[in-house]
């Protein structure tokens, strides 16, 4: 089951904030917390779960390693988990169909998707080009959780 549709319930009331776990080169798993949204991808419109990691970090060269990452979201007691393939899109990783402006865009519709606002884009635009941030999509093939009824 792929449907993000539960996911997508559960950022609001957590600003979006999520574990998100990668697999090391030594096969143990790296943990961290992030925020993530639902959107749609900006190639193939499909949903998927984006979040954005700032250049240089280690999650970035695990990632390029082995794209594929776990993400969950919890509310109280109720939770969801996709599990996918993830994508990159940033400065240091070309992503085919995406040019500069259209990451700019994309880095702003990540932020927004995981309940983000702001009141100077252009200044977010300079923080997250210096930063060199990569937006991170992943396209789930697994997606589970425990919906609090």
């Amino acid at each position: 089951m792929t449907d993000l549709s539960h996911f997508r319930r559960l950022v609001p009331p957590e600003h979006g904030l999520v574990s998100v776990s990668l697999l090391r080169p030594d096969q143990t798993v790296q943990s961290t917390v992030v925020n993530a949204g639902v959107l749609d991808h900006p190639l193939t419109g499909a949903p998927v779960v984006g979040f954005v990691i700032r250049g240089g970090t280690r999650k970035l060269d695990y990632l390029r390693a082995r794209p594929r990452a776990t993400v969950t979201i919890r509310a109280g007691w109720d939770w969801a988990t996709a599990e996918g393939p993830a994508e990159l899109a940033g400065p240091d990783d070309a992503l085919p169909g995406i040019d500069a402006d259209r990451l700019r865009r994309l880095l702003r519709e990540i932020f927004t998707a995981a309940g983000g606002t702001h009141d100077d884009w252009d200044a977010y635009d300079q923080v997250m080009a210096a930063e060199r941030r990569a937006a991170v999509l992943v396209s789930p093939d697994r997606v589970y959780s425990n919906p609090v009824r």
